[in-house]
Parts: C-alpha cells; sequence; structure tokens
C-alpha cells in the first residue's frame, strides 16, 4: 500500500477549509447547489502492456458553489474469469475537490484529491474462506467540463491521472515534463449527469 504523501494532503486539507469558508460566506451571485447523480467510467492501467479501457458504472454526490466544488465519487466493475476460477470486483472511490474555471452554464473545472481503489476477489465456484480485500490509496488530477441544462440538471465529462506520483519513491520515474507534473499509473474518463437541489 502507498504512503501518504504530506505535502498533497496539506493541500487538500487547505482547499477544503478554503471551499467551506466560500460556502459559509456566499456572494449574492454565486450559486450552490447539492447534485446526485450517475456516471459510466472507462479506467485504463497505465502498463507496458497493451490492455483495453474496463468500463466501470457509478455515481457521484456533488457539492458546488460558482468557483469551488466537492465531489465524492462511487464505481464499479465486476469480472469473471472462469479460466482460473475467479470473481474480481473493484469499486474505487475518489473525493475530488472542484475548481470551477468560468461560471455560466458551460462551466471548465479541475479536479484532485485522495482516491481508495478497492478490489475483492473470489472463487466463482469454491469456499467463500478464499476471498480476498485489497484497498490502495492513490491521488488523482484531472479537468473537465459541466454543461448546466437549468438551474437543476447539468451533465460533465472529466479526464484524470490516477495514483499521481509525487516523487517519494526514488526508484520509480521522475513523471512527465521533467518531473514538473507528477507520473502516474493510470487513467480514466467519466461522463455522468448530476440532478441538483
Amino acid at each position: 500500500m502507498r504512503s501518504i504523501c504530506t505535502a498533497p494532503l496539506r493541500f487538500v486539507v487547505v482547499s477544503v477549509a478554503l471551499m467551506a469558508a466560500s460556502f459559509a460566506f456566499p456572494s449574492g451571485a454565486s450559486a450552490q447547489g447539492f447534485g446526485v447523480g450517475g456516471r459510466i467510467a472507462w479506467v485504463k492501467a497505465d502498463s507496458d502492456v497493451d490492455v483495453d479501457s474496463v468500463r466501470f458504472n457509478g455515481g457521484q454526490i456533488r457539492l458546488v458553489s460558482k468557483r469551488w466544488g466537492l465531489e465524492v465519487s462511487l464505481d464499479r466493475n465486476s469480472e469473471e474469469f472462469e479460466a482460473i476460477n475467479q470473481k474480481v470486483t473493484a469499486t474505487p472511490i475518489q473525493t475530488s475537490l472542484l475548481l470551477r474555471l468560468a461560471g455560466g452554464s458551460v462551466a471548465p473545472y479541475l479536479l484532485g484529491g485522495p482516491g481508495w481503489y478497492k478490489r475483492h476477489v473470489e472463487p466463482i465456484d469454491g469456499p467463500d474462506d478464499l476471498d480476498l480485500d485489497t484497498t490502495e490509496f492513490g491521488w488523482h488530477a484531472g479537468g473537465g467540463l459541466e454543461i448546466l441544462a437549468g438551474r437543476h440538471f447539468g451533465i460533465h465529462g472529466d479526464y484524470r491521472y490516477t495514483f499521481l506520483d509525487f516523487g517519494e519513491d526514488d526508484d520509480e520515474e521522475e513523471g512527465f515534463v521533467g518531473g514538473l507534473i507528477p507520473g502516474h499509473r493510470g487513467s480514466m474518463w467519466t461522463i455522468g449527469a448530476t440532478i441538483y437541489f
């Protein structure tokens, strides 16, 4: 399991505190909303082997203001591998801080935060005592676009890098763009819709 890097953790804590303050003292023109929705995600591991993206189904809860937002999402995928008698269920849970770059009905945003990637492996035919549960922690970051079709409905799509490497492991690669942007071990596309109350 990866260790939690303290510098990004401090960034998330400070960002969440600033966002909470913006909800506590909103400006008169800011639109706030609590939303619940569903989404589809395509997840790809960054590896030397050419593998296809895996589709996940899930949902998200969003709390947004004019400039800031918080999203908690859960996705799920389950596959059976009869050749090795295993059923694998993957459930990533991500908490994302959203920074909205523009107001209005078309709003681009940046996102980032922590994620917990749960995996449950069980035999298709066999005793339940062979089940295996693992959880891996990783940071994610990316960007997206939300289109609001009225005050109570939004459609969004985003791309995020998962398992960011902030250089805490000396033997790993330095990342891309000369180490200025952290490396990653995966990525995901998401498309979803949210109903705001």
